[in-house]
């Protein structure tokens, strides 16, 4: 049995594949699912809080890019393109967080959409990282759990990725392939 640091780091341990982690992968996955999912509620089409007097919704989250900016360059783009455009930008930001935490929950392509979160999670500290009264380590630790779950391949534990890999690596359809790097 490893003693020191050094002999611990460099060693298999239990990693994954107990019983316990692998229901841990789950629940972590489960959960960062949930997030996503109960945060789609207040994104409400079809003006998404545009127009309301003050600003609400994903419109004022969206505003704070501009309004308290992170990254120069990021407030420019969502000041000149995104709000121009803010029906469009809200229901693809609906869409794909809807999609993050549909796909995280049954556990399919979950590396891809892990990356997903994680990037979507980036826009999102981008808008409101300055923004009056909002937690950063909150943003910070949703780009980590997206980046964890990747890491880990977490659709495998408990997921519809660990059914359908041996499907997918016994396949000759083009797409196979594809879903196996996507879990």
């Amino acid at each position: 049995m490893p003693t020191t640091l050094a002999a611990l780091a460099h060693s298999d341990g239990p990693g994954l594949n107990t019983r316990t982690a692998r229901l841990l992968i789950a629940l972590v996955r489960v959960g960062v699912a949930f997030l996503w999912i109960q945060n789609s509620y207040w994104k409400v089409p079809p003006r998404f809080g545009e127009g309301s007097t003050p600003p609400e919704g994903l419109y004022q989250f969206t505003r704070y890019a501009v309004d308290y900016p992170v990254f120069a360059p990021y407030a420019w783009l969502v000041e000149h393109v995104v709000l121009p455009n803010f029906i469009v930008f809200a229901w693809a930001t609906l869409l794909v967080e809807a999609c993050i935490g549909a796909f995280l929950l049954v556990g399919l392509a979950t590396r891809f959409w892990a990356l997903v979160g994680a990037a979507q999670s980036l826009v999102i500290t981008l808008s409101v990282l300055r923004a009056p009264n909002e937690w950063h380590w909150a943003y910070y630790l949703m780009i980590l759990a997206h980046l964890a779950l990747f890491a880990v391949a977490a659709g495998r534990a408990g997921g519809l990725d660990g059914v359908l890999r041996p499907v997918w690596r016994s396949s000759d359809g083009r797409l196979a392939p594809l879903l196996l790097r996507a879990s």
